[in-house]
């Protein structure tokens, strides 16, 4: 195997061990954690169930875009498509069950 993809691969893990780590801070956060960036956060009703929501969320991301990861390893580089389609499929589904489920549950009206 070549070194360059398994660096690749250990890149991959390490932005999805980072997206892990987001999840479990915004699991313990006290004030209303943002989903998207540079965009300030709603007024929640319940604070605590709000980011343990997002934390989960965000955990869950960061483990299937770890495992999306998993196709850099092979010989044959079309299944590199595999891993970017995989990535932005499970991003538009990650904001769809944001926008849909936990901000219109938790969203203060």
């Amino acid at each position: 195997m070549e070194a360059g993809k398994i660096w690749g691969f250990v890149l991959w893990l390490i932005v999805g061990g980072l997206l892990i780590a987001l999840g479990i801070s915004a699991f313990f956060a006290k004030k209303e954690v943002g989903f998207f960036s540079n965009v300030k956060p709603l007024p929640m009703r319940d604070v605590k169930a709000y980011n343990r929501a997002v934390g989960k969320l965000f955990i869950v991301y960061g483990i299937l875009f770890a495992a999306l990861g998993l196709p850099l390893l092979f010989q044959n580089p079309a299944f590199i498509l595999l891993s970017i389609l995989g990535v932005v499929a499970e991003t538009i589904g990650t904001m769809a069950v944001y926008i849909l489920v936990i901000q219109n549950k938790y969203e203060r009206k």
